[in-house]
């Protein structure tokens, strides 16, 4: 069978089939050959060639048979694994020598499919949020870097990308830093950015309207998918299916996928366990606390944004350092804060110095210094380990209890002001002795035990949160 009369048949199928299903189907299709009665397609998914298998195939059949063709069947193939050929009837498929550049191929796409696309980017990008508004310091640098590389475009040398850290870390800031860039140095790259509970409606809503055909092949047809907060997916099934399918379509096609996280994925509770490996087998990159240089650099990066605002306000020496100092859980926070003082220093046209912060900032500062209490570590330690309350005190000595009991003293000593005699007195009257020993088996364990030290670390985020 010659491209020709691929051609001629082609403009039969739209009558058959209707000018959408034609345009999203069967126009990417390009004729490879006819062999010993295998008519081969060269499709640019793998689940788009499954899809006509299934839908089209024996109209296809019927119409290629019936108009002289000898064919007993259909074989489709993605079309990186196809050698490229020309193809005056149909539009390209647009090829790279995969072995240089592992780039996926870039399908082609009708105007009805890219606007749909196009709507889908429910979560708009933040103009502010990109890779030059990023303070990089010790708690990020390694995510920073890993988000710059991919940014890069280039070949994919980790999929997926996933960002996990506690509330107002910069991972947003980077998932949108990473989109811009894309957009900017790659403008032809569909990338689309959205939560995990747009995923979640967006296929709620496919579902509803008996259009899930449709959700699967934009879903798919993306070359750079960002999920952010996938946490919220845990626990609902359905969804959790979706996204497994087209995490697999995508890696297959070699697409990029980037996660975020406000934990591990190996912690997120009712999260499948084949979505948790899924995620676990690309780079997945923590972005620790914030400590105080890094909160500093922040602060003077966005008073230099104030000042084109307010540009006749002075701030006082010691300010900054102050604020870097006291409010030390949450950028957003910290940023908050800052944006706070500027506006009411302008209102009342005053310097910024110490008294007026303290005056300004009264109630952030009162929430900074809320103390963390033996008894609320103890509730927090039985919960994580799922074990009664009673038995983190009680006299047990049983190794299940026994270790959050001493996790739970480390915890007390690292984070309260409470002296060793105190709080072994909390742990059910026990020797000031016991609690050195436990404090110090948790130290060296931290050292040697992976689960150990990030046990403690989960636990004293969620302390401080």
């Amino acid at each position: 069978m010659t491209q020709e009369k691929w051609g001629l048949l082609r403009n039969k199928l739209i009558k058959v089939i209707g000018r959408n299903n034609y345009t999203t189907w069967i126009e990417p299709l390009t004729f490879e050959e006819l062999q010993d009665g295998v008519a081969v397609f060269s499709a640019p998914t793998n689940f788009m060639g499954n899809y006509v298998s299934q839908n089209f195939a024996d109209l296809i059949l019927y119409e290629l048979n019936t108009s002289g063709e000898s064919v007993q069947r259909l074989d489709f193939r993605v079309a990186a694994n196809t050698p490229a050929r020309p193809n005056p009837v149909a539009k390209p498929v647009v090829e790279e020598a995969a072995a240089e550049t592992a780039a996926a191929p870039v399908a082609p796409r009708s105007e009805a499919a890219q606007e749909a696309l196009d709507s889908m980017q429910a979560a708009p990008l933040d103009p502010r949020f990109t890779f030059d508004s990023f303070v990089v310091g010790k708690p990020n640098e390694l995510a920073h870097a890993a988000a710059r590389r991919v940014s890069e475009g280039g070949p994919v040398t980790f999929n997926p990308l996933v960002l996990y850290g506690g509330v107002g870390l910069g991972k947003t800031h980077l998932m949108h830093a990473i989109a811009w860039e894309l957009k900017t140095k790659h403008p032809e790259l569909n990338v689309l950015y959205l939560s995990a509970e747009q995923f979640m409606y967006r296929f709620v809503q496919a579902l509803r309207e008996r259009r899930m055909m449709d959700f699967k092949h934009l879903f798919r047809s993306v070359d750079v998918l960002m999920v952010d907060d996938v946490q919220f997916i845990a626990g609902k099934d359905s969804t959790q299916e979706e996204f497994f399918h087209t995490f697999n379509a995508l890696v297959d096609q070699n697409k990029q996928i980037i996660i975020s996280a406000d934990r591990a994925p190996g912690e997120i509770k009712d999260l499948e366990d084949r979505v948790k490996s899924r995620l676990q087998c690309g780079l997945v990159v923590d972005l620790h606390p914030t400590d105080y240089e890094l909160r500093l650099g922040i602060l003077q990066n966005k008073v230099q944004q104030h000042i084109s605002t307010y540009p006749d306000l002075v701030i006082a020496d010691g300010v900054l350092e102050f604020l870097a100092h006291r409010i030390s859980t949450n950028v957003r926070v910290l940023e908050g804060a800052l944006t706070r003082l500027f506006a009411f220093a302008s209102l009342v046209g005053r310097e910024i110095d110490m008294e007026l912060t303290q005056d300004c900032l009264a109630d952030v500062l009162r929430a900074s210094e809320r103390k963390i209490t033996v008894e609320e570590i103890q509730r927090k330690v039985s919960d994580y380990y799922n074990i009664r309350l009673s038995d983190i005190i009680g006299p047990k000595r049983l190794r299940s209890y026994a270790r959050p009991r001493q996790v739970a003293m480390y915890l007390c000593k690292q984070l309260t002001s409470r002296s060793l005699p105190e709080i072994g007195r909390r742990f059910g009257g026990r020797d000031h002795t016991t609690v050195m020993h436990g404090v110090k088996r948790i130290e060296e364990l931290k050292v040697t035990d992976g689960q150990i030290a990030e046990d403690v670390e989960m636990l004293r985020r969620a302390l401080e949160a």
